[in-house]
């Protein structure tokens, strides 16, 4: 749309000094005759938007006319590079464009040298399909969405949502809205969430008081306490993992840690993850499924040899 596009060589401007017409022209696809005409008209909007002839000639803004980089303090400055790193690291979709709009209040090297923030994993893209946007789409026009979900035990249903909010945790984006099927608040992670499709139904955000408060039931159903002694070799995991009020050396070269995690499929492979160098002290009922697990695939593996 043209007004986009005068938007965007207003913002280009603020960022550089002088851009030739050519330039421009390149970067919306479009003639250099357009850009003249677009010059033209920001000229008459009283944008003081100028153009000089010769070897470094071009299309400038007046120096007097920008956004007043002093409104951020240098705090505020700091503060707004982490924030947008963060979303960086999240590969949310369309932060360089955001990057690229408010550029000409960070140089570059405030944008890039004294922070660096990575959150990458292995695994599924969250945005296959540009289902992120899609999803973040009907969010904001209040669009109820409907897609085939695989929950951590491994079942497939079919879900009709009205869509609240987006939520990252974990190194992952989740999706926070009322389920149809469980006629409650849920919390759906994004990679397992296949054949997405925006219904043409739109609907009034409910008054859920726990949206936004309290979290879902199905965040903390099925816990279970747990108690584990981790040998020294995977002391660096313990660290890692878990807080250190839940840590207690024993002195031996073992840690006793004490833990509440939701029970599923998940929770085991966490547990077998340490190998050899931990073992469930309680409950006894998740000690033998562990031993269970390793049966099988020890059972697995000698039928293979």
């Amino acid at each position: 749309m043209k007004i986009n596009r005068l938007t965007e060589i207003i913002v280009t401007l603020l960022n550089k000094d002088t851009v030739t017409a050519k330039e421009l022209a390149d970067k919306f696809s479009v003639s250099t005759r357009t850009i003249y005409r677009d010059i033209e008209e920001l000229s008459l909007s009283n944008i003081p938007v100028y153009m000089t002839k010769g070897k470094n000639g071009g299309i400038s803004l007046l120096e007097e006319y920008s956004v007043n980089k002093a409104i951020l303090s240098a705090k505020d400055k700091q503060s707004l590079i982490v924030a947008l790193k963060m979303l960086e690291a999240t590969n949310y979709p369309e932060i360089n464009s955001v990057i690229n709009k408010i550029g000409f209040m960070l140089n570059k090297e405030e944008l890039s040298n004294w922070i660096d923030i990575d959150f990458s994993r292995w695994g599924s893209d969250f945005n296959e399909n540009d289902k992120f946007n899609q999803i973040k789409m009907a969010i904001l026009n209040n669009k109820a969405i409907e897609f085939s979900y695989i929950n951590s035990y491994g079942n497939y249903s079919a879900r009709i949502i009205e869509p609240m909010k987006l939520m990252y945790k974990g190194q992952t984006w989740y999706l926070h809205g009322f389920c149809r099927l469980k006629k409650e608040a849920r919390i759906f992670r994004i990679t397992r969430i296949k054949n997405l499709v925006i219904k043409n139904e739109n609907f009034i955000r409910r008054n859920i008081k726990d949206i936004n408060t309290i979290p879902s039931k199905q965040m903390i159903e099925n816990m279970v306490n747990l108690k584990l002694k981790l040998r020294k070799d995977v002391l660096y995991r313990i660290f890692d993992d878990f807080d250190q009020d839940k840590v207690i050396d024993n002195k031996d070269g073992t840690y006793d840690v004490s833990i509440k995690f939701p029970e599923n499929e998940w929770l085991y492979g966490y547990i077998l993850s340490f190998g050899n160098s931990v073992e469930v002290i309680e409950p006894k009922y998740i000690r033998d499924i562990i031993l269970n697990k390793m049966k099988e695939t020890i059972k697995l593996y000698e039928l293979k040899l």
